[in-house]
């Protein structure tokens, strides 16, 4: 059934943000029927003139949907997000509006995965302090002994998709590995050879403790200053997931202490304000925003500490299955087969 067949030609404008020139030619070639309007901006930042009257918005992460700005959009009725966190997006306000969010559930638990090793190596091995040296001339060996991972213990919290790709890694490379899940896969655990334990036990027991967990109200700084006063003395924190998973203040505190030895982040809080400095100046931030994104300029220039931005996900063929799956995510809603739904959680859609 064509995009025509199911609704009405005005109705088929979808407004995409933080879209790439590269990607635009492969949305109009899948969704030839709609039209499309595309920003490289965030929603946020965006000049929303002529957009408000679309039936459709396509985000990802960095676009913030609050209910200012989802209430400008009248005629609203799918939230396609290219991601597989939707902690941006006001559900609440979509569920009353009764509008659609879909999102990517799968489009690289490998690619995720690896990235997080590439973090773990840096730490473990000093690969960024010594890039730097060398690109200075200076090849001295001074403070760049690392560790194996032979033998060491990782600690997976979030045992997903990813989170178990990380294991199968994990054990690629000799280490013993605990876990820590609110649901666990006893036959899985046996088969790839890890142990679920308490989370206080697994903070205690590993030398690298990995972050695998979506964010919501439970996980909001679940790795605060009390939970990182039982970890390993000198253990690398890994959070390739969401940055509101780690208090950053606690992080810096116990970077300071020599509590945790290093931490390689894929993801800061608040690093929507990190992508534009003068952003921060644009709007009115509460003193805890605010006091958060120094912290994070403090982790940036921390030997210690390894930051890539949020680029775990990023791999070419992971960014064409976000696009894909996306725009599989828009037709099935259009022909009345909404896919990876995960809001609001009723029936079909309402036209």
């Amino acid at each position: 059934m064509s995009a025509r067949g199911t609704w009405q030609t005005k109705a088929m404008k979808i407004a995409f943000f933080e879209v790439e020139k590269w990607e635009r030619d492969r949305y109009r070639t899948r969704l030839r029927d709609v039209e499309l309007v595309f920003s490289h901006e965030t929603a946020q930042e965006t000049n929303l003139n002529g957009l408000t009257d679309s039936w459709g918005m396509c985000v990802f992460i960095y676009s913030q949907l609050t209910p200012d700005i989802l209430g400008k959009f009248p005629e609203l009725k799918l939230i396609a997000t290219r991601s597989t966190g939707f902690d941006h997006i006001d559900i609440d306000f979509c569920k009353k509006r009764k509008i659609y969010v879909t999102n990517v559930p799968f489009y690289g638990e490998n690619t995720v995965a690896e990235h997080t090793f590439a973090l773990i190596l840096a730490l473990s091995r000093n690969v960024h302090k010594a890039y730097c040296r060398t690109i200075r001339q200076d090849f001295s060996l001074e403070e760049l002994q690392g560790f194996d991972l032979k033998r060491k213990t990782l600690g997976v919290i979030g045992c997903g998709k990813i989170g178990l790709h990380v294991i199968r890694i994990a054990k690629g490379f000799g280490m013993e590995v605990l876990a820590y899940d609110t649901k666990r896969e006893v036959f899985l655990a046996e088969v790839l050879g890890y142990r679920y334990v308490p989370f206080e036990e697994l903070l205690g027991s590993s030398d690298v403790i990995s972050l695998h967990v979506p964010y919501n109200r439970k996980t909001h700084h679940m790795i605060n200053k009390e939970t990182l006063k039982k970890v390993k003395r000198g253990a690398i924190l890994i959070n390739t997931a969401r940055g509101g998973l780690v208090e950053t203040e606690a992080l810096v505190w116990a970077l300071d202490q020599g509590i945790i030895g290093g931490a390689g982040l894929d993801v800061l809080e608040g690093e929507e304000l990190m992508l534009e400095e003068g952003y921060v100046l644009r709007r009115d931030y509460s003193k805890d925003v605010l006091k958060t994104f120094v912290q994070n300029q403090i982790l940036l220039r921390r030997e210690d500490v390894v930051i890539t931005p949020h680029n775990a996900f990023n791999s070419r063929e992971a960014t064409l299955r976000i696009l894909d799956t996306t725009c599989e995510n828009i037709l099935r809603f259009i022909e009345g087969r909404p896919q990876n739904v995960v809001a609001p959680q009723d029936s079909r859609p309402h036209r």
